[in-house]
């Protein structure tokens, strides 16, 4: 289980909302250094401190938490299809096209 993943994510999701870290940390009341080391997976935060940058963000746990969750597949799934649903049907005739050639090399 790769953990650094959780501070990608929160990385990724803070990029997004086009925080810094210093807003990041000073709506979560933490130092920028502790955001800094968690983004970076030197460090895993506690609960309370998790949870309060998921709200932060405004995002659900299982996106931060989906690389470690045996059930992040799930959630990585609906993400996609999301995405899918906005292309139109020749987009995504031809994203399935590449699927299934990956599948079949793989």
């Amino acid at each position: 289980m790769d953990l650094k993943t959780i501070g990608k994510n929160i990385r990724k999701y803070r990029v997004m909302k086009k925080l810094r870290q210093e807003d990041l940390a000073e709506r979560a009341d933490l130092s920028v250094n502790y955001v800094g080391a968690i983004e970076r997976g030197e460090k895993i935060p506690a609960l309370e401190t998790l949870l309060t940058i998921i709200n932060v963000l405004e995002v659900s746990a299982d996106m931060v938490l989906c690389d470690v969750l045996n059930t992040g597949y799930m959630v990585k799934n609906s993400m996609l299809t999301e995405k899918l649903e906005k292309l139109s049907p020749e987009e995504r005739s031809r994203i399935y096209d590449v699927i299934d050639a990956m599948i079949r090399h793989s």
